[in-house]
């Protein structure tokens, strides 16, 4: 069950409307790394964990509050979209609000009425590929700990493509709670991790070609990679370094498909 209250997590009004700043905040939106991502993945998590019950509490509290960032910036692009102009007549003989028309996402018109949208800067629609439940909490801790990491980098750009101070100021929380969320899905990860091993899945090692388990294969002009030899990986094994990968699968001899389907392959 799911219950709403009016008032928002954190501030969310800017200083003035900026109608090219709510285009870039689509991408904290509805782009692949952005706060919808986080919230269908953690709760989808959440809700498929059947194990202990402190991660699916995690998971479950981290995606209800992503939804209240979802909030957070759809609200902050309303605000931004103040008052911005719809069409050429709109900015006749003003060339800052003729750049700022040519500059917005012309969807935030057409599409929303001047509101934000589940899309990126360019338009194109989030869409439910980005999100990762898969069952299995120590890759998807795994995916957790990347996802918060490019939003709250992301976030930091976004920062740094503004002055304006209410703007600001929610991107400040939003760091911090990225901060936060790292942490914790790190923290997950490495109690996860001492319990079913480091490598996903982690009881595999019998069935798989081991004597390929260690290996670092040289596939291009580079020797950087070199660097790795001898070290010791987190599983306790050391690396190895093969300069000259061998072809071992020998040529491939498919046979053509059905003459009905007229592939003309000479």
């Amino acid at each position: 069950m799911f219950t709403h209250t009016r008032k928002l997590q954190y501030n969310a009004k800017p200083d003035r409307p900026d109608p090219l700043m709510a285009r870039r905040l689509q991408e904290a939106l509805g782009g692949q790394w952005g706060e919808t991502t986080g919230m269908m993945s953690y709760l989808s998590q959440g809700w498929s964990s059947t194990g202990d019950e402190k991660y699916k509490d995690l998971l479950l509290d981290t995606g209800t509050e992503e939804i209240g960032h979802v909030e957070m910036i759809s609200t902050m692009i309303g605000y931004l979209l103040e008052g911005a102009p719809i069409s050429d007549a709109d900015v006749a003989g003003d060339p800052l609000k003729a750049a700022t028309l040519s500059g917005m996402d012309p969807e935030h018109a057409l599409v929303h009425g001047l509101n934000a949208g589940l899309t990126n800067p360019n338009g194109a629609a989030w869409n439910a590929g980005y999100v990762t439940s898969s069952g299995n909490l120590v890759a998807d801790m795994r995916f957790n700990v990347v996802r918060e990491s490019q939003a709250r980098l992301q976030v930091s750009r976004l920062y740094n493509m503004t002055e304006d101070k209410g703007i600001r100021d929610m991107l400040k929380f939003l760091l911090a709670r990225e901060t936060q969320h790292q942490l914790q899905f790190m923290k997950a990860q490495e109690e996860l991790e001492e319990k079913y091993g480091v490598i996903v899945p982690g009881d595999m090692g019998d069935i798989e070609h081991s004597e390929f388990a260690h290996t670092i294969m040289s596939f291009s002009d580079g020797t950087g990679s070199k660097a790795f030899e001898g070290q010791v990986a987190k599983d306790g094994h050391k690396f190895t370094y093969q300069e000259h990968p061998e072809a071992m699968g020998g040529v491939p001899e498919v046979k053509p498909a059905d003459k009905r389907l007229k592939n003309n392959q000479g």
